[in-house]
């Protein structure tokens, strides 16, 4: 299981950042993505605080990707906070997308899907086929989500996306320890979107571009 989207304590997570690594590892995890919700009122303090836990790739056999979720932030203000994070050493940048699950402002979609700096766009509700045609030329990943409420419009991301020929991952936005999921449930996310078993094994590979080389 590689998930690049899940919360500590440093934003709404229940663990602190060993816990939550631990507790992936027991999971199967070869790689998480620590992306705990920020704006520019708290950037600098969540990376400059997550990013201690690199220490734990020397001691368990995962890696640690030190990144962060720009949640709720105008879309105009979504490029700058985006190579802001970059610069303070961000190595995962997803975007909290138009689910229907919360009050996110229009736009958001089509702004991050045209960002570099931008890995991922988690789950973007009704995403047009127009916004998962940018993602694919941009190389934007598109979220099927494990989280419940968000994961109401996992289908239709997973219909558009394919249609669009837009890179697919799946991943847990993990808020406290039941939400870990092994590779095996995550394919059955994949399938309840409406992919068939080939088509969820190839999307769950997907997010092997996150590993280091």
């Amino acid at each position: 299981m590689i998930d690049m989207h899940t919360h500590s304590i440093f934003s709404d997570g229940e663990l602190i950042p060993s816990e939550l690594v631990r507790r992936a590892v027991v999971k199967g995890y070869r790689a998480i993505g620590i992306t705990d919700h920020v704006d520019f009122s708290n950037v600098e303090h969540v990376l400059e605080n997550v990013r201690k836990a690199k220490y734990l790739e020397d001691e368990l056999e995962i890696q640690v990707a030190i990144g962060v979720e720009i949640t709720h932030v105008p879309p105009r203000k979504i490029a700058p906070l985006a190579r802001k994070a970059r610069e303070l050493g961000a190595e995962i940048v997803v975007v909290h997308g138009e689910t229907i699950n919360e009050p996110v402002m229009p736009g958001t979609n089509a702004v991050s899907v045209e960002l570099s700096d931008v890995d991922i766009l988690a789950h973007p509700g009704f995403i047009t086929p127009e916004e998962a045609e940018t993602a694919r030329d941009n190389d934007v990943c598109l979220e099927i989500t494990a989280r419940n409420g968000h994961n109401r419009t996992n289908g239709h991301v997973a219909r558009i996306g394919m249609e669009a020929g837009a890179t697919l991952v799946v991943d847990t936005d993990a808020h406290s320890p039941n939400d870990l999921i092994d590779r095996d449930f995550a394919k059955m996310v994949a399938m309840g979107a409406g992919l068939n078993e080939k088509q969820a094994n190839a999307v769950l590979d997907n997010s092997m571009r996150f590993l280091k080389r």
